[in-house]
């Protein structure tokens, strides 16, 4: 199973692809979300876990962008915030996401939201 983990801080980034694949899942990263647009496109993940606060095109703005577009809006995205503050859950949804997690991250509470958006 492909996991697409977009995320701008590269330690982030790295701990979560090595947690995942130690799980057995294939991951690709992007670090942006011109990037992360690119990747869903080309990699065809099964699910994306999507940092809000990207450079060049924010998770907002990427969640709208991939759900709009109809060769991509059936890709899962789980939204990714360290900024959790009232009312993003519902932002999230709004853009697109499909389901909504904070950080630091609760990597058993993760996993059984990746798995439910999966079955």
């Amino acid at each position: 199973m492909k996991i697409l983990v977009v995320e701008d801080d590269e330690l982030n980034r790295d701990m979560l692809t090595r947690r995942l694949k130690r799980r057995g899942f294939e991951v690709v990263a992007a670090a942006d979300g011109e990037e992360a647009i690119e990747r869903v496109r080309s990699e065809a993940p099964a699910v994306v876990l999507m940092d809000m606060s990207l450079p060049k095109i924010d998770g907002w703005e990427a969640a709208r962008r991939l759900k709009s577009d109809q060769a991509t809006s059936d890709v899962p995205i789980i939204a990714l915030t360290a900024h959790a503050m009232q009312g993003d859950r519902e932002r999230a949804l709004e853009a697109g996401c499909d389901e909504y997690d904070t950080k630091p991250i609760d990597f058993p509470r993760l996993l059984g939201k990746i798995d439910a958006l999966l079955r």
